[in-house]
């Protein structure tokens, strides 16, 4: 087969990976109707439809754990004297021009906010 595909031209290959992806896509669509069918057999032999089933919340297990609360943004505690816009909290890296600004001698207190 590999042989087969070398010798084809581009479009030959182009039309053959067309009529490939609609034959898997055809393949899938009667694999999901076949695993609809089995699964309303399924719930028929307990006198269930598939609606009746999901409508249900599946009970939390032991070991999932509880959403995450959102993360409160610190309050910014110093600012940048050449850019009002750019604020820093105090925790986490530096920012360069805080940095830049105690390098030149300039006290982190004069530029708190």
């Amino acid at each position: 087969m590999n042989s087969e595909l070398k010798a084809m031209s581009r479009k030959e290959l182009e039309k053959l990976l067309a009529d490939v992806k609609k034959a898997l896509s055809a393949a899938q669509a009667r694999d999901r109707r076949d695993a609809l069918k089995a699964a309303e057999r399924a719930a028929a032999e307990y006198g269930f439809s598939l609606n009746d089933l999901g409508e249900e919340k599946p009970a939390k297990a032991k070991n999932e754990k509880a959403p995450k609360k959102p993360v409160k943004k610190s309050k910014p505690k110093y600012v940048n004297p050449a850019d009002g816009s750019q604020t820093w909290t105090g925790k986490g890296r530096q920012p360069n021009w805080f940095r830049a600004e105690v390098e030149k001698g300039t006290d982190p207190s004069t530029l708190e906010i």
